[in-house]
């Protein structure tokens, strides 16, 4: 019976299907220092222990919302 081997890097396609992100976001949080990364030959590789990190902490402003309107929806309609 073969065994499993638990990975210890991912590579960022595998890292962006752990954190259910994008592999175009898991770049924007390595070009921010947000993730560490790992150079073996050509490839970027991170660690595990950084992916679990990432994923148990709140990132608040990661998620860009829209800025709100300061009037109330119901004061945009325009009446005939």
């Amino acid at each position: 019976m073969a065994r499993e081997v638990e990975k210890l890097l991912y590579s960022r396609r595998d890292a962006a299907r752990a954190l259910s992100l994008s592999v175009r976001s898991i770049d924007y949080l390595i070009c921010a220092g947000r993730i560490p990364t790992r150079r073996v030959g050509g490839k970027i590789l991170i660690h595990v222990t950084d992916v679990r990190r990432f994923a148990k902490t709140d990132h608040p402003g990661f998620v860009r919302v829209p800025p709100r309107s300061s009037e109330p929806a119901s004061n945009n309609r325009k009446t005939a």
